[in-house]
């Protein structure tokens, strides 16, 4: 079995293949001051929880946009695992050519994607992933990297609001009925979630024109992918385990 981590700055997503099926997957907090017996306690918790043997893990694999935390969990897999673990940067196999100025700039995560998406849903393509920060990254006809854009994520600007201002409260992100609310919780969901997909729908149309291609698909990824794409006129499909699937790939073509 394959064991992969798509290690992000506020998340991480662990997942369990059995050659390409996807057994199990967990989403955790990432905490950059866990130790790797640590993380070891906690993946085995998890094994236990869902009755998945780790005698049968013989590979692992990670992607992270977060490296202080690579030491303690490639550590954790030599020593509960007895794996050396694939790490996905310089050298690794991923089939896709990056044009971009300096590729070592682009994270895992979204060559990681750029994998999974091509592989399943061709080009040209745009994957946004909102994540900590909300990305949007475009994918040529032949799979290549184009490039993309970076924004803040929409927990960020949420909690920036609340932080910055002497009134204004923590909500929960939930999509409010109107766009016009009549209280201030309501207002700020709705600033909050409208303002996002209207984000997201002006930088899909603009990229699509830059572009210039015919029929560009547009895949969503991340935690709150859904609560986003339902009200955005540009997103196609919601694929919340698209980097898990990349993962998989990226660790097949490189055995």
């Amino acid at each position: 079995m394959l064991l992969a981590f798509d290690i992000g700055n506020s998340n991480m997503v662990i997942g369990v293949y059995k050659d390409k099926e996807l057994i199990t997957y967990w989403r955790i907090a990432t905490d950059k001051q866990k130790t790797a017996d640590e993380y070891a306690m906690l993946v085995q918790n998890l094994f236990f929880y869902h009755k998945v043997n780790p005698q049968d893990v013989t590979d692992i694999i990670f992607s992270s946009v977060v490296p202080p935390i690579i030491g303690a969990l490639e550590e954790m897999a030599r020593k509960y695992f007895n794996i050396k673990p694939l790490i996905v940067g310089p050298g690794i196999k991923t089939g896709v050519a990056i044009l971009y100025e300096n590729p070592r700039e682009v994270g895992a995560d979204r060559i990681v994607n750029a994998v999974a998406g091509f592989e399943k849903y061709g080009g040209p393509l745009i994957i946004v992933d909102f994540g900590t920060a909300t990305t949007f990254c475009c994918i040529s006809a032949k799979g290549e990297y184009l490039g993309g854009s970076i924004t803040p994520g929409i927990n960020i600007a949420t909690e920036a609001l609340f932080q910055k201002t002497a009134k204004l409260p923590k909500v929960e992100l939930i999509t409010p009925k109107k766009v016009i609310a009549k209280n201030t919780v309501n207002a700020i969901q709705s600033g909050i979630i409208y303002g996002y997909c209207g984000l997201v729908d002006g930088i899909v149309k603009r990229m699509k024109r830059e572009l210039g291609f015919g029929d560009i698909k547009v895949i969503a990824t991340g935690g709150i992918a859904e609560l986003i794409a339902k009200d955005t006129e540009t997103i196609d499909k919601v694929d919340k385990l698209l980097t898990l699937e990349g993962l998989r790939i990226i660790y097949e073509r490189n055995r």
